[in-house]
């Protein structure tokens, strides 16, 4: 389970170097993807192959589930990480997520987060007055 928030910054070939705590979650090699809420996903293999047969169920008539699924498999690419644990950020990824040096990873679990270091400091300012609120939605969820 990948958790916990590292700083990092990109080098100057858009390069990332994985935390040692997420390298045996994600493997040599795993995928990236436009995430939600203007973040990076970084899923392990398992867990993306998972992630593809769900999608793959979602009835191609919805125009919602097409739109989704075109969005977001069209921005995924797998990696691999160098020997030095690095991995290239695509560069359509990185202006996506608006990541130029500065970046936070997030351990989510089941996946990672790579966020620009401006906007995880807004989104954290902005859910953290919510963060009760949220609790109590968990709850109706079945948490």
């Amino acid at each position: 389970m990948m958790m916990g928030e590292f700083s990092h910054g990109l080098d100057d070939k858009g390069r990332l170097i994985i935390p040692a705590r997420f390298r045996d979650d994600l493997h040599d090699r795993f995928v990236i993807t436009k995430g939600l809420d203007g973040c990076l996903f970084f899923y392990p293999m398992v867990e993306w192959n998972k992630l593809e047969e769900r999608l793959r169920a979602l009835p191609m008539t919805n125009q919602g589930a097409r739109a989704f699924t075109r969005l977001f498999l069209a921005g995924a690419q797998d990696v691999e990480m160098d020997k030095q644990s690095r991995v290239t950020i695509p560069g359509r990824l990185r202006e996506y997520a608006e990541i130029d040096k500065g970046c936070v990873l997030v351990g989510v679990s089941n996946r990672a987060e790579l966020w620009s270091d401006l906007r995880w400091q807004r989104y954290q300012e902005e859910t953290q007055a919510d963060y009760e609120k949220l609790a109590e939605q968990m709850v109706d969820l079945g948490f």
